[in-house]
């Protein structure tokens, strides 16, 4: 708790002689705490959604974007906009934090395409955790975010769940992850997302994992020779304000800003298929072998400890999501 407070403060004074340097304040200014650096696609969804909005509010209100964690981390992203002193981030699965449906958003070997993907979000699932964020976190989601499947990075070949036994993998704060690495006898460490290159650089950790945009834009490629194919996590994340912020809108403003948030998605959805293909080859390039992997065996091997971790409530949301994607994976197979 001091740790955060220590963070909300520093990023208060930070703010507040950004706010020094520019006479002309807007009527309303939201402040956006991004993880991603510049050259990733969130980011320039985010730089999209900063020019729309003040054009189409004629100034009125103004978005300021800082990527690369120059707020804060993520989870301190979120407390700092509980706070009141920043408005806006991307999350996803650490709002398991605060209620245990957001682990559904990350959750490994659970989906294994975009249709089933898009299940979830559209389902009931997907309508709880949007409720739930505003309930329990106070955070209002505004779109969906694009972020490709997780793969696992190392300076060795892991082909097989068997070749994980004692690897240290740095994993974010999210105890599905811990769970299912654990379950497949790897040693994982949850770390905040800063501190990953040079912990690999320092042989801290041995491994990562993440998508081909986030691996790019930490160059990751510096420091890890493979990138094993395990395809892991299929997920999606939020951009999202505070509920308190958006609720201090006016109407017209509220429809407006809303609006937007669609169009930043339609932004961020093209910009990302144009852009995972370029990023994989970017990655090669720079020297990643590409590892093909025994898919199967690594979500055999953690699922039944993903199963049993679950709170019996979410156990049984599993059991009736498993049983709706059954049939759509049936389907796919007759077809």
């Amino acid at each position: 708790m001091n740790k955060l407070i220590s963070y909300i403060f520093l990023a208060t004074i930070f703010l507040l002689f950004s706010q020094c340097d520019s006479d002309d304040q807007p009527e309303y200014l939201f402040r956006a705490s991004l993880l991603t650096s510049e050259n990733h696609t969130w980011f320039r969804a985010f730089d999209f959604f900063a020019q729309e909005i003040e054009k189409r509010t004629e100034g009125r209100i103004k978005v300021e974007v800082y990527p690369s964690q120059q707020l804060g981390k993520e989870i301190e992203s979120i407390r700092m906009i509980q706070a009141g002193v920043i408005d806006m981030t991307i999350t996803g699965s650490p709002l398991s934090n605060w209620f245990d449906i957001a682990a559904f958003c990350e959750m490994p070997f659970l989906l294994r395409d975009s249709a089933e993907k898009a299940m979830i979000i559209h389902g009931e699932i997907g309508q709880r955790m949007e409720s739930e964020m505003i309930e329990k976190v106070g955070l209002r989601a505004i779109g969906t975010f694009e972020r490709g499947p997780r793969h696992l990075t190392s300076n060795r070949p892991i082909k097989h769940p068997d070749e994980l036994n004692g690897l240290i993998i740095r994993v974010p704060n999210v105890p599905s992850f811990v769970t299912a690495w654990s379950a497949m006898g790897a040693k994982p460490t949850p770390m905040a997302f800063s501190e990953v290159f040079t912990s690999l650089q320092q042989g801290t950790i041995e491994a990562q994992e993440n998508p081909f945009a986030m691996i790019r834009s930490a160059g990751f490629a510096e420091v890890q020779a493979y990138l094993n194919l395990t395809g892991h996590v299929v997920s999606w994340s939020y951009p999202v304000v505070g509920e308190k912020q958006f609720q201090a809108l006016p109407d017209d403003l509220k429809m407006i800003f809303l609006e937007t948030a669609k169009d930043m998605q339609v932004f961020q959805h093209k910009d990302f298929n144009q852009n995972e293909e370029k990023v994989r080859q970017e990655l090669i390039d720079k020297g990643m072998k590409f590892v093909e992997v025994d898919k199967a065996a690594f979500g055999e091997k953690c699922e039944q400890a993903i199963f049993e971790s679950l709170s019996p409530e979410m156990q049984e949301v599993y059991r009736q999501f498993m049983e709706e994607v059954s049939v759509l994976r049936n389907g796919k197979s007759e077809g």
